[in-house]
Order: structure tokens, then C-alpha cells, then sequence
């Protein structure tokens, strides 16, 4: 006998299904709730709403597990690559040695940028934030490769997803060297996903970029981690948005965009300034901890407490770790990751900080890694972008597939006036 939960109301009791996902979680079906009782739901941030079925991303923000179609994040993050962890969201299966090669000269071929698109980077301002400019370019891909097939198992749908993979990083590069002035470096077909992106970014004719393995490592681990994370704002978005059938690269705009906001894709710049700001007063970080538990004091200590995890994040540790090895490799000391370390050791024995489950995230480390790469500040959210754009790829698929779609329309409680009647202006009080 299938579960089911029994609302009461209005003196009368219904039935409403349970579905059981494959890890134990639970969820009341509510489909026919407004047609068979007249009632919605009232649930502000969706924090108890599931949007949809998939099979792509689980995660227990009580045990602080992440898995990605089963395979755990720890395991990935160790022994994948960005581009077989890009694969296997898309696909749902680890890639065969063939299959994986295939799929990374997919990667390469579809690595150039239009030559036209260049104007319209030239004719950004340029204080344009590149998140900004990201979305605007991802949009106009449509103008330049219109036939998007209409079934994803179709091998054009393919294509698709490789020319968004890979000229998504091309992009990037390309507006962060017209943004100073640089000439453009072209991608490589000797170079892998992650060493072609760090080339294009810093390679320039006076000072040739050196390829460092430790770096390209650190970078694939990066994006591994940011791949995706189940239904956050950034993905939501590419799901609303997808779900009135618009084509893909307007969803991954709209997804770029979503993930623009100080919230989410901009989570580790706000770390980095905090900390930087902790380091000019001194580095003394015993204020800022007064400061963030004064419930009277707007300052917040980034980087710490999740939405969903209610434990530490597990890709804050793998990120921790690897601040560690990649300032060991380079031979550097960056003070900021001491102050990051001081103040996580604060807020894991401070019961403040525990009993509101404020836990390192994975952009308390994030940003440090991508200093030590060399990126700049105002570029983090395009490399968080870069990281997701797997995760928004396989969400849309799976969206696209779902027997059960429907054009996402959430409901209101209206609160506004009543019913009134239009009064002309020369009689208006």
C-alpha cells in the first residue's frame, strides 16, 4: 500500500500521495491540491518545495553528503577530471576511455569563437562586469548556431552541449583579455580543458604562460566542485526559464545571470573582501566574530552557514585542502588563508556559530585558490559560472526529457485591495 498523508480542512480529510526518493527522502505530492480542494501552498524561497524528479545530484545537508549521480564528491574531486565529471552529469555514466577521448576532441573542435562576436565585446563599456557580459555572449550564441534539435538524444544535441562547454571557457578568457587591453590567445589542441583556459587567460606575447600541473590540477578540482549542487537559485533558474521551452543557451543565460548576485556566484569575492578587510584592521579577528553575533550589526562572516547544509560542507573541506597544497606547491604564503583558518577554528567551538549551523561553505576557500591562480576578483563568479554550466546542461536535459513537464507557474497569496473603482483624476483625494 502506497503512503499517503491526510490533510484535514474545513472539517473534511484528503489524501495527498507520498513519492520516496531512492536515498530515503520524502516528498508530499501536492499536484491536484488547488483542483481537488481549492487550497496552494504558502512557501516563501521554496525551501520546502521540490520543483521536480532527477537523478542527477543528491545531497544531505544533515550529513553533509553530496553525490553526484551516486558517485561522491570526495571520490570525484580526487580522482576525476573536470571534463569526465562534465560528462558523467550530462550523460548519467562514467565515460569508457573511448567515449571520454571523443568527448574531449568534441571539446576542442568546438573551441573557437565566432570572429564577429568580437565586436560585441569591443562595444561593452569598459567597466562592464563581465558576469554581465558572460550572459549577453552566451544569449547571442543562438544567432550564430540556431539549429538546436528538437530530441536530446539526437547526436546534433551533443554538439550542442560541447560547443557551450567549451567556447563558454573561450568566452571568458576572451573578455578578460579585451578587458586589459591584451591581444587574444586562441585555444590549443596540445592542452587540456583547464590548462587551455589558464593559457588563454595569461598567456601574452612578452611573458609566455608555463603550464604548472599543480595549478591545472587545482583548478580542475575548482570546477569539479561547483559541477552542480541539486536546485539552487542558479539552476532553478535554468529549469523556470527552460520550461517555456526557450532554447538552451537562453536558459543558460538566464542561469548566468542568476548566479550574478553577492548570494550565490559572488559568495567568494564577498569572502576575500572580508577577509582583506579583517587583514588592513590589524588581522586581530575577535571584533568581527562580536560583530557577526550582535543580532543589531548588519556584518555577516561570509563564507559560513548554507541553505541546505546544516553541517560542514563537504566541498569546504576538499577546497581547505587544497588552499594548503597549492600555496605549499607555489612556494607562497597568502595571510588571508591564516585569518580564514583562525576564524574557522573560532566558529567550530563557539556555540553561537554551532547552534546556528554556521559551517565553513565552499566559498570560505574558494576564492584563496583562485588568487593563487591568478584570476582576479571581479572574475569569480564567471569561474563559478564556468564550474556550473555541466550541472545547468544536464538540468536542462533532464527538464527537456521530464514526461511530466509542465510551464512553471508558482502561485500567490494576493494581499493587495479589494475590488475598487476607477476614479478620475480631477475627483481623486
Amino acid at each position: 500500500m502506497k503512503d499517503k498523508a491526510i490533510l484535514t480542512y474545513d472539517g473534511k480529510s484528503y489524501e495527498l500521495p507520498v513519492i520516496h526518493g531512492s536515498e530515503g527522502d520524502k516528498a508530499i505530492d501536492i499536484t491536484n491540491l488547488r483542483k481537488d480542494i481549492g487550497l496552494t501552498t504558502f512557501d516563501p524561497g521554496f525551501g520546502n518545495t521540490g520543483s521536480c524528479k532527477s537523478s542527477i545530484t543528491f545531497m544531505d545537508g544533515d550529513k553533509g553528503i553530496l553525490r553526484h549521480c551516486g558517485i561522491p564528491i570526495e571520490q570525484l574531486a580526487e580522482h576525476s577530471s573536470f571534463v569526465e565529471t562534465a560528462y558523467l552529469l550530462i550523460n548519467s555514466e562514467l565515460p569508457k576511455k573511448d567515449e571520454l577521448e571523443r568527448f574531449s576532441s568534441m571539446l576542442n573542435d568546438h573551441s573557437l569563437v565566432h570572429e564577429d562576436m568580437r565586436s560585441f565585446f569591443e562595444n561593452f563599456p569598459r567597466r562592464a562586469h563581465p558576469m554581465g557580459i558572460l550572459s549577453s555572449m552566451v544569449n547571442s550564441l543562438m544567432a550564430f548556431y540556431p539549429e538546436i534539435p528538437e530530441k536530446t538524444e539526437d547526436e546534433q544535441i551533443n554538439i550542442t552541449f560541447a560547443r557551450l562547454l567549451s567556447k563558454v571557457r573561450s568566452l571568458a578568457a576572451m573578455s578578460y583579455k579585451i578587458s586589459r587591453g591584451h591581444k587574444l590567445v586562441y585555444p590549443s589542441n596540445r592542452l587540456s580543458y583547464c590548462a587551455n583556459f589558464l593559457n588563454m587567460m595569461f598567456d601574452s606575447p612578452v611573458r609566455p604562460y608555463v603550464i604548472e600541473e599543480d595549478l591545472v590540477h587545482a583548478l580542475n578540482v575548482f570546477w569539479i566542485l561547483h559541477a552542480d549542487h541539486e536546485q539552487n537559485c542558479s539552476t532553478s533558474a535554468v529549469r523556470l526559464v527552460g520550461s517555456a521551452r526557450v532554447n538552451i543557451y537562453a536558459a543558460i543565460s538566464a542561469g548566468v545571470a542568476a548566479l550574478w548576485g553577492p548570494l550565490h556566484g559572488g559568495a567568494n569575492q564577498a569572502v576575500i573582501e572580508m577577509l582583506q578587510l579583517i587583514y588592513d584592521s590589524g588581522g586581530d579577528i575577535t571584533p568581527f566574530i562580536a560583530k557577526a553575533k550582535d543580532k543589531n550589526d548588519s556584518f555577516r562572516l561570509m563564507g559560513f552557514g548554507h541553505r541546505v547544509y546544516k553541517t560542514y560542507d563537504p566541498r569546504a573541506k576538499i577546497m581547505k585542502k587544497m588552499c594548503d597544497t597549492v600555496l605549499k606547491q607555489q612556494k607562497k604564503n597568502n595571510p588571508l588563508l591564516g585569518i580564514a583558518k583562525r576564524l574557522e577554528e573560532v566558529a567550530l567551538k563557539d556555540s553561537y556559530f554551532i547552534e546556528h549551523n554556521l559551517y565553513p561553505n565552499v566559498d570560505f576557500y574558494s576564492g584563496i585558490v583562485l588568487t593563487a591562480l591568478g584570476i582576479p576578483r571581479n572574475m569569480f563568479p564567471v569561474m563559478f559560472a564556468i564550474g556550473r554550466l555541466p550541472g545547468w546542461i544536464s538540468q536542462w536535459r533532464e527538464s527537456i526529457d521530464d514526461p511530466h513537464w509542465r510551464l512553471h507557474r508558482p502561485r500567490q497569496v494576493y494581499i493587495g485591495a479589494k475590488k475598487r473603482d476607477y476614479v478620475p483624476i480631477d475627483k481623486r483625494v
